[in-house]
């Protein structure tokens, strides 16, 4: 009995261990933070609305008592220059760049956002979901639009994760950037929920 204890002990330990290091190399939390400040400049205030938080989503889903044994083990293991938030880079002028020709085509592409004929895919892109909610004579124009916003969108992924020395995060900021759009994606717009789409 004592040795199985030890091994669920010494697994968990691993699992910890492992869950730690992926935080490290990938700092989400600081990601989704840089995801906000450009959605938010891109998209402006009236835009983006404001989050809300339920006293469930307040609560850690790691509920643990603080002297626990397993936060003793992570202090531990995990220095404070470790633990300390990274931030990351959003300021190069390769994304300033970008930045400004998203906030600029937003203009065009905000009514059809509203109209349901755009909407937000699951993979941080954008494409057209309704083509006969757009009058006729702006199809192609719309057409262009879209296809200049997501190539935008791929090279400002890409840009953030080299300006941080980390091409391989490319993949881990676009699913960040996806999932930051839709959150704050304004009241009406449609979105890519799994197979299928959504209004918000």
């Amino acid at each position: 009995m004592k040795l199985f204890k030890w091994l669920t002990a010494g697994i968990m330990g691993v699992m910890l261990v492992s869950c730690v290091t992926i935080n490290i190399y990938f700092p989400a939390a600081a990601a989704e933070k840089a995801a906000d400040r450009i959605i938010e400049d891109v998209w402006g205030p009236e835009t983006t609305p404001k989050e809300s938080t339920t006293p469930e989503e307040q609560q850690s889903s790691f509920n643990l008592p603080e002297k626990s044994l397993v936060l003793t083990v992570l202090n531990w293991l995990v220095s404070p220059v470790e633990a300390a938030e990274v931030n990351i880079n959003i300021s190069s002028p390769a994304i300033n760049t970008l930045q400004s020709q998203m906030k600029a085509r937003h203009s065009h592409l905000k009514t059809h956002y509203a109209s349901g004929a755009i909407g937000l895919t699951a993979d941080g892109l954008i494409t057209i979901r309704d083509a006969k909610a757009i009058p006729l004579k702006s199809r192609n124009s719309v057409k262009r639009l879209v296809a200049d916003e997501n190539k935008d969108r791929k090279a400002l992924y890409a840009e953030i994760a080299r300006a941080n020395g980390h091409p391989e995060w490319r993949a881990d900021i676009q699913s960040t950037f996806a999932r930051r759009w839709v959150k704050k994606a304004a009241k009406g717009w449609w979105y890519q929920n799994g197979g299928s789409w959504q209004v918000k």
